[in-house]
């Protein structure tokens, strides 16, 4: 297997890498991760199933993604592909050091940039891609409150009634997230789409943003979900509004966009994550 994949890291940079050590990483709950070096360059790697090569292929498109944005820092996409019995991608190795109020500030004014380097008339992607195992949908709408009712809430809620796991009547929820959303129709910004405290790290005093889920969307759904599992420091949030304030209504529709990733966690996770899905969903829909 690590033969394929050094033969492809140097057909990517069109240098000979030959493996002379390889150290594992916590690869989190879903990959295997590995620190690969020849002595010389050192490159980071994540390993799944050979049936998984679709979700590198997508992170693989996000990254690229953000990084033609020239708005923030994340790992270069060097290779992905398949050895006969596993998926892997290649990343550009970075270390990563302590941060500083300074250095969120800074993350925050870059994401704020991200948010606003595109401009796309559709909410969407050009493809499905992932959010963890879950297939993310992404076709393409002109309607916010559409989008994001049905391929984001009403998705997942699809995926956990195949679980037997129900949240009530599926078409009822789409169509109360619809009316608390119909009047917001925000600019699409290029979302990270999956931005909590994991997958956000500093080198060198210049924030890294990793994991990406990325689509075109309301930049408050990023925003939300770094309020969502261990909220960032309070002068990121005062970087992003130094460059594009939040709208009136932010705090009303965080919980509707972190209602996703909520669900999203029942999906992977099960049961510690359902009474506070449930809890979340029903206060939306009752007010």
């Amino acid at each position: 297997m690590w033969h394929v994949i050094a033969h492809q890291i140097s057909q990517a940079t069109g240098r000979d890498f030959t493996i002379n050590e390889k150290k594992p990483l916590p690869g989190g709950e879903i990959n295997q991760a590995f620190a690969l070096s020849d002595g010389q360059k050192n490159y980071f790697v994540k390993l799944n199933d050979k049936a998984r090569v679709d979700m590198f292929s997508s992170e693989w498109t996000s990254l690229d993604h953000l990084q033609r944005s020239q708005t923030l820092v994340t790992p270069k996409p060097i290779c992905c592909g398949t050895t006969p019995t596993s998926s892997f991608l290649v990343l550009e190795y970075l270390s990563f050091d302590e941060a500083d109020e300074q250095d969120w500030y800074m993350l925050g004014r870059q994401l704020a940039h991200l948010h606003q380097s595109h401009d796309q008339p559709m909410y969407g992607w050009d493809e499905d891609n992932f959010l963890g195992l879950s297939v993310q949908p992404n076709a393409w709408h002109k309607k916010w409150s559409t989008f994001f009712a049905e391929q984001r809430i009403g998705w997942q809620l699809k995926l956990l009634e195949e679980k037997d796991i129900r949240f009530g009547d599926i078409e009822e929820v789409i169509g109360g997230i619809k009316q608390h959303l119909i009047n917001h129709q925000p600019r699409a910004s290029l979302l990270h789409g999956d931005l909590w405290r994991g997958n956000v790290a500093f080198c060198k005093h210049m924030g890294v943003i990793f994991d990406p889920a990325c689509y075109f969307g309301d930049r408050e759904t990023d925003i939300a979900m770094t309020e969502l599992f261990g909220q960032f420091p309070r002068v990121f949030y005062q970087g992003y509004n130094a460059v594009w304030p939040l709208e009136e209504g932010y705090a009303e529709r965080r919980d509707i966009y972190n209602l996703y990733h909520l669900l999203n966690h029942v999906n992977h996770f099960g049961e510690p994550y359902f009474e506070q899905a449930k809890d979340s969903l029903y206060r939306i829909i009752a007010s």
